[in-house]
């Protein structure tokens, strides 16, 4: 078993512990280390306990480091990343826009990105033999992207195509119809560009971190686990910016001040992305388990303790 999954194996598992874990590995002081420096702390480590001199080492690796592949992940791929440079394009994406292009335009950076993100952070482990992604693969990301980009831009389209003129009705579409859209979207992203997994099946792992083989099975948990994570951070960030600038847009203070409301929801989206970016990551375990029933038939032999272990992905 790799050595960050051995970490999350001894670290990880309570909720509390993964949020206070991720809230060191999303600095983005981390982006500006080499990858040189970044195998020379692979090591370190080593899911045991650590030394205060090692802690940044470990940090470190296991913000950068691939858990399947043993590779350093590309820069704007790195969970570290994800904040600074998804922020300005979910504040850009969430902008009530005037016409239709300018929609489609940060909802393709933003969907781009959040393909990228998905696939550079999947479980790998099965497919260690290839190096490159396949035509299928690069097909159902562009397909992914294409889809993501149309349906993110769906309440402009409506707005123009309809002709949208009476107030409430421009608040549902772009107020309320983002919140479930976002959600479902993100939950999307992640299952297609995943897919694989589900139908190769992933990496699982005895207690003693010995792999067994290939569970589709787990392939299919991860997948899911990881599409509600991802849905749950969207669509929280979609959700309570709204609600906030509802409630406020009734006080006084925005009734006079109305410039007040747009840097109001640029703010608290940045913040509310921030802040849930580490508590998605923490829903699930980076080291899952999987119960012994619910493994297929060849494995469950493996699973003396009544479950195996696997990799999550992120």
């Amino acid at each position: 078993m790799d050595p960050n999954l051995l970490y999350w194996k001894s670290q990880g598992q309570s909720v509390l512990s993964r949020v206070r874990i991720w809230c060191e590995l999303l600095d983005p002081s981390l982006l500006l280390c080499s990858d040189a420096q970044i195998q020379r702390t692979r090591s370190l480590t080593g899911g045991g306990e650590t030394s205060e001199k090692d802690a940044a080492a470990q940090t470190l690796a296991l913000s950068s480091i691939h858990a399947d592949s043993g590779a350093v992940l590309p820069l704007l791929f790195r969970p570290p990343a994800l904040m600074p440079v998804s922020a300005p394009l979910v504040v850009a994406s969430f902008l009530p826009h005037n016409s239709v292009k300018p929609a489609l335009f940060w909802q393709l950076l933003l969907q781009s990105y959040n393909a990228g993100f998905n696939y550079s952070n999947r479980n790998s482990s099965s497919e260690q033999q290839s190096k490159t992604a396949s035509l299928k693969q690069l097909l159902l990301i562009a397909g992914t992207v294409s889809y993501a980009t149309c349906a993110g831009a769906l309440p402009q389209i409506f707005i123009n195509r309809l002709g949208v003129r009476s107030a409430p009705i421009q608040t549902f579409f772009r107020s309320i119809l983002p919140i479930p859209l976002s959600a479902a979207l993100a939950f999307f992203s992640v299952s297609t560009i995943r897919i694989e997994e589900t139908e190769t099946g992933i990496q699982v792992f005895d207690s003693h971190g010995s792999p067994v083989g290939i569970s589709k099975a787990a392939g299919e948990k991860a997948v899911r686990e990881t599409a509600l994570s991802r849905a749950a951070l969207f669509g929280t960030t979609a959700a309570v910016p709204s609600l906030l600038i509802a409630l406020l847009k009734r006080t006084r203070l925005f009734q006079r001040n109305s410039l007040l409301v747009a840097p109001l929801r640029h703010i608290s989206i940045a913040l509310i992305l921030g802040l849930m970016i580490p508590v998605s990551f923490s829903l699930f375990p980076q080291l899952g388990t999987i119960k012994k029933e619910t493994l297929e038939e060849e494995l469950q032999a493996a699973a003396a303790d009544g479950h195996l272990f696997y990799h999550r992905g992120l």
